[in-house]
């Protein structure tokens, strides 16, 4: 008996010791882009989709078939085949060229106004942070702006202005910029209350220069997962304010002036405002998974453990 103890009791001590490195050493993680695309799956797909259509409206000239504004009234309202990929609309113009153009509205426009409210609420956002005395008047300023749904402000800026891209960025960077200003403010605020913050401006560290080293590093997340949300925002108000003509001019090919022209058809013609739509929707919903992606990824609360 005791040699049967002793036999099962070296066998056992056997398993652990194959067992102990690895409860000892870290399990190995995937390295490079691979390894990068396993633990943030959200980035890697919404990064792909965009890429893909960055590469689509790039190569817009070379990918499009036909002119995208050639009228062809023999061929109007044909139905998706080997000659038309997508149909064509009601003046015969080919819709898979106008799609593959429209691209570059739709990413200009939203990565335009994603760029230029981020930097304005930056700013505004800081100066309502740092300077005591501003806050309140900028503060109300924002609330009141806030007070109006985006799109809305959006329509009544282009009312007073001509339908053209700059003026479309112009007008959605005002509707958004209010929410990124808000944003900056309170995470400037917090981060003023920081004990490293205290002890800088005890030691008699410039404004600047606080701003810069201390505040500004600390802000890149949030404004980085926020810019891409009013990226996907913005690519939905200018397809809207094309469809209800208030944006784009219709010669410009995008994805709301397309839906636009097939709206009194969609009926008996669907594939007018089903390519359209498709494409603007999987652009969107791909912005919005590289958001979640940066947000769980840039956070490290919410850092997923792989």
């Amino acid at each position: 008996m005791k040699d049967n103890l002793a036999r099962s009791l070296t066998e056992q001590d056997v398993v652990v010791a194959r067992e102990l490195p690895d409860i000892l050493e870290p399990k190995k993680r995937r390295s490079g882009l691979i390894g990068f695309a396993f633990r943030h799956p959200a980035i890697a797909i919404g990064g792909g989709v965009l890429l893909v259509m960055f590469l689509i409206a790039l190569f817009a000239p070379l990918l499009g078939t036909v002119d995208p504004s050639a009228i062809a009234p023999s061929k109007r309202t044909r139905a998706p085949s080997a000659d038309f990929w997508f149909g064509t609309d009601m003046l015969g113009r080919d819709i898979y060229s106008r799609v593959m153009y429209g691209a570059r509205v739709s990413l200009t426009v939203g990565f335009g106004v994603a760029l230029c409210a981020s930097a304005i609420g930056l700013v505004i956002g800081l100066v309502s942070g740092m300077v005591r005395w501003t806050d309140g008047i900028i503060m109300r300023v924002i609330d009141g702006m806030m007070s109006i749904p985006p799109i809305l402000l959006a329509i009544a800026l282009m009312a007073l202005t001509r339908g053209s891209m700059g003026n479309v960025i112009l007008a959605i960077t005002i509707a958004e910029a209010p929410r990124v200003a808000r944003l900056v403010r309170g995470v400037v605020l917090s981060l003023r209350e920081q004990p490293y913050v205290d002890a800088a401006v005890a030691a008699g560290t410039r404004m600047p220069k606080l701003i810069f080293k201390h505040i500004l590093p600390n802000m890149l997340a949030p404004i980085t997962v926020q810019a891409t949300y009013i990226c996907a925002s913005a690519m939905i108000t200018e397809s809207i304010l094309s469809f209800i003509g208030a944006g784009i001019p219709p010669s410009t090919p995008s994805w709301g002036n397309i839906m636009a022209e097939g709206r009194s058809l969609w009926q008996v013609k669907p594939f007018i405002i089903f390519f359209p739509a498709t494409f603007l929707s999987v652009t969107v919903l791909a912005v919005n998974l590289l958001g979640d992606g940066l947000r769980d990824a840039l956070d490290p609360r919410m850092a997923k453990r792989i």
